[in-house]
């Protein structure tokens, strides 16, 4: 058992006892392993497992995988509605869907939890007399409560936690991944929902893992609670709900959005 794990558990004699233990158990798991492999009369069925088999997802170049629920593929803005009731307001033209400032963010009908998210956006190309948070800005809300920031980031400085890529107000992104704007850029999105007790507590946090243009931004960041514009986030009971994109005054333009729903594991 390595150092780090008996100086944790040096401070409780219980957990130093389950830590011997687990430590002896993982050895003796670990041993075994080795003897099995260097065992040439070793039989190689019993390594190999058959069951459960992973169902086959196709995956066309270019399109959503065949699992995947497609949120919007450029034809319309069927799943999607205003955050203020009725159908959704903004302008859809040449397979994009673009924000109308002053009508409102827009939200999916279906609800989601535990996603990966597919969503391409492009910042208006026109940046003359604007920086900061007012270049291109707009968000991604997961389940309406938690926002990955949109924004202008190509050499546009701000708050960090506020850039592109960032939870906002929360988690600074690794590197910056922007292109210039005008160009379409991707977000990969893995997303676990928190988790709540019967009795409302947090039995887990949300976390988020994130791929921007390709590179990875978000590495298993872990949600402190719904995105907050003033003040500390927290978090409060709730279930599946619906993907937010936000109205932030600038027209800021998406395209080819897909989820697939993660089954819990």
């Amino acid at each position: 058992m390595g150092d780090a794990v008996m100086r944790a558990a040096s401070f409780h004699p219980c957990r130093r006892a389950t830590a011997v233990r687990a430590g002896v158990l993982a050895g003796g798991v670990l041993a075994a392993a080795v003897a099995l492999a260097h065992d040439p009369s070793a039989d190689p069925e019993k390594t190999e497992a058959w069951t459960p088999v992973p169902p086959v997802v196709a995956t066309p170049v270019g399109a959503a995988p065949s699992d995947a629920v497609v949120l919007f593929d450029g034809s319309g803005l069927a799943a999607w509605e205003s955050e203020r009731g009725g159908d959704a307001p903004w302008k859809v033209a040449d397979g994009a869907m673009t924000v109308v400032p002053g009508t409102g963010g827009i939200r999916t009908r279906r609800d989601f939890c535990d996603i990966q998210l597919h969503i391409e956006w492009r910042t208006p190309a026109g940046t003359r007399g604007f920086d900061g948070q007012d270049r291109g800005n707009s968000g991604i809300f997961l389940q309406e409560r938690y926002e990955l920031q949109v924004l202008d980031s190509y050499d546009n400085p701000t708050y960090a936690n506020g850039q592109a890529a960032s939870i906002y107000k929360q988690a600074i992104p690794l590197v910056n991944a922007s292109r210039p704007p005008g160009e379409w850029q991707a977000y990969d999105i893995i997303w676990k929902a928190p988790r709540f007790s019967d009795g409302g507590g947090l039995l887990a946090p949300a976390r988020i893992t994130v791929l921007h243009n390709g590179v990875l931004v978000q590495d298993d960041t872990v949600i402190a609670g719904t995105t907050e514009y003033r003040g500390a986030p927290s978090y409060a009971p709730h279930g599946c709900a619906p993907i937010y994109l936000q109205d932030h005054g600038s027209e800021v333009s998406f395209r080819n959005i897909w989820a697939r729903e993660l089954q819990a594991r």
